[in-house]
């Protein structure tokens, strides 16, 4: 066993706490990944409310990128000194979920509790997310890492982690978007943004970019929106099909977890639309709709994880569109903090206003 510094979560609710724990080397199919960087998503500080249960104490975070410093037997063909990324996608490869091609909704569980990490007396401690990334080191699948140009910076490379592939995918795999078709994005945060750029890549006619702020409206202009609407005004839907020449979008990407989006993303389709559900709200929220108008209307709403990304496939696609300047990256960057400012880092991301804050780990 290993001594590093992680961020440990003690208590929903609270701050998190910087201590030493203990991390065992890597096993059967495992690797270590010594971290330069991970950046803070919405879904840790979700899991640090308590929002979703969860076991404690607990090591969030799963957005990261940083170099291979021990590999155990069987774990694919990565070596010491690979530069990775780090998802939380812990595919077995092999379930009828994995073997259909979803890794995303792997059927295989994997007990985060009883994973490599310890507290410091020997007490046990939650991977969260089968990652627990907000640490110095992680030791995680050969299956949950991808590969990454050396030259690439760990801080950007973080991002598609998560965020970045959450979001493409959901417009690419999820929506199946084609060429010429309308789609209205709900939330131009770090997903959001990301989901706009899918929408791009996908050949969109019209991006309709809806958030509570203009400073947001505008940034997601940058990222490929055609337009952009307040979602404070009394009916937005209308203001959005007005902006799409009046027939309703294509497919509406729900970003935020907010029960408001979800009740009114239908109100945006058009016929034969379909909503895509990414945000993730907190556990018992309930949403609600007129079945009868989706049936009639022939809508449908769709489930997206992570993009229903292969991050074998698809992320070294994006790692080529983002050396084309194809794939915005280094701008989803708001402010890079040290893990002893995870606290402030976390507080900031909650504001709304950033939309990437990442944890750049110093290792001189």
């Amino acid at each position: 066993m290993q001594t590093i510094k992680a961020a440990v979560c003690r208590a929903f609710k609270e701050p998190l706490v910087i201590e030493d724990v203990l991390i065992a080397p890597p096993g059967m199919g495992e690797v270590e990944v010594t971290l330069d960087a991970v950046a803070i998503c919405h879904s840790d500080i979700t899991y640090a409310s308590g929002a979703w249960g969860g076991n404690l104490p607990a090591v969030y975070g799963h957005e990261a990128a940083g170099v291979i410093t021990a590999t155990g037997e069987a774990a694919g063909d990565f070596k010491v000194g690979d530069a990775v990324v780090v998802t939380l996608v812990r595919a077995c490869g092999s379930c009828p979920s994995c073997a259909g091609g979803q890794p995303t909704i792997c059927e295989t569980p994997y007990d985060t509790l009883n994973g490599p990490l310890q507290t410091a007396d020997g007490g046990p401690l939650d991977q969260a997310m089968a990652c627990g990334a907000f640490a110095e080191k992680v030791v995680v699948s050969h299956r949950q890492i991808v590969k990454i140009p050396d030259t690439m910076p760990k801080d950007v490379a973080s991002l598609l982690s998560c965020g970045v592939i959450t979001g493409v995918g959901a417009a690419v795999n999820a929506a199946q978007l084609r060429p010429g078709q309308d789609v209205v994005v709900i939330g131009a945060g770090g997903v959001g943004l990301n989901a706009i750029q899918g929408a791009r890549l996908a050949g969109a006619r019209r991006i309709v970019a809806v958030d509570m702020t203009e400073e947001k409206l505008e940034i997601a202009k940058e990222f490929g929106a055609t337009h952009g609407v307040l979602a404070s005004l009394e009916e937005p839907w209308n203001a959005a099909i007005k902006a799409l020449g009046g027939r309703g979008a294509d497919a509406v990407l729900i970003t935020v977890g907010a029960i408001p989006a979800y009740d009114q993303a239908p109100r945006y389709l058009g016929r034969g639309g379909k909503a895509i559900m990414i945000g993730m709200p907190h556990s018992g929220d309930m949403s609600t709709y007129e079945p009868v108008m989706l049936a009639s209307l022939g809508q449908g709403v769709v489930g997206s994880k992570m993009g229903d990304v292969v991050i074998q496939r698809d992320i070294p696609w994006m790692i080529d569109l983002y050396e084309q300047g194809r794939l915005k990256l280094d701008e989803l960057i708001s402010g890079r903090w040290s893990l002893g400012q995870i606290n402030e880092a976390i507080e900031d991301t909650k504001t709304g206003s950033a939309k990437r804050n990442v944890i750049v780990f110093d290792r001189s």
